[in-house]
């Protein structure tokens, strides 16, 4: 009675091998490979986020900790807001940011570089984190900005390692920079950050460059920033370009 059934079942064996076959050729990567993949080669993603909620509820742990905001907006506020102007002068003293400027901090958590900035005169800086903390910082996610295209004239950023998707990071910062508009990002490379980041530059900065599609680089140079020991200055390029 069973060898009648046999064709039967073993066409039908090999008709699931051929959709499972069709599946996994025909399937997407997810943005996260496909990131890894291509220009990030450099970048050392880290594992363990289950899904992209699961990544910002991650974040703002750190974000909404009340003994950090605290921290944050006391004892640390006047020893940062110093350091941050002295490098937002050096940039200004090589013409790459003026009063003029419309400037963004990427990740600036409750303010300092934005006081900064305005202390040494670009009175048109504003940041932006994950959580506002007005009335210097407004919310927004730097994997989609909510700013239009072409806003600012400079952007700022110490937190590329807490990028899950770096190239979004990058694009979206190449997005709202006006043409011939300055990012400077402060990073750390060679060494892992800390326990919130999602990515290491363990490569060097060639991973971090290679995002920037539409952008020159200006200079590399080492910085004392907080823990992290690299300034990278880029310009976006012109729209003729």
């Amino acid at each position: 009675m069973s060898i009648p059934h046999k064709p039967f079942v073993f066409f039908l064996l090999l008709s699931l091998l051929l959709l499972l076959h069709l599946f996994f050729s025909s399937t997407p990567s997810s943005p996260r490979t496909t990131a890894v993949a291509t220009s990030t080669a450099a970048i050392r993603m880290r594992p363990g986020f289950r899904s992209y909620d699961d990544y910002i509820k991650q974040q703002l742990n750190k974000t909404l900790d009340p003994r950090l905001r605290r921290l944050w907006a006391t004892r640390d506020w006047d020893r940062k807001v110093r350091v941050f102007a002295r490098f937002f002068a050096d940039l200004a003293a090589e013409g790459l940011v003026s009063n003029a400027s419309a400037a963004l901090c990427i990740g600036a958590r409750m303010g300092q570089e934005v006081a900064a900035l305005r202390g040494i005169g670009v009175v048109g800086a504003v940041g932006m984190d994950l959580a506002p903390a007005p009335p210097l910082v407004v919310a927004g996610d730097f994997h989609a900005q909510p700013f239009p295209d072409d806003s600012f004239d400079f952007e700022f950023s110490n937190v590329f390692d807490h990028a899950l998707y770096p190239e979004r990071f990058a694009a979206e910062v190449e997005r709202t920079l006006r043409p011939g508009g300055v990012a400077m990002l402060h990073v750390a490379v060679h060494r892992r950050g800390d326990k919130y980041s999602a990515n290491d530059l363990l490569g060097g900065v060639d991973g971090l460059l290679g995002l920037f599609k539409r952008s020159d680089l200006v200079r590399v140079r080492k910085v004392d920033g907080f823990g992290l020991d690299t300034e990278v200055v880029l310009r976006k390029k012109n729209s003729h370009k």
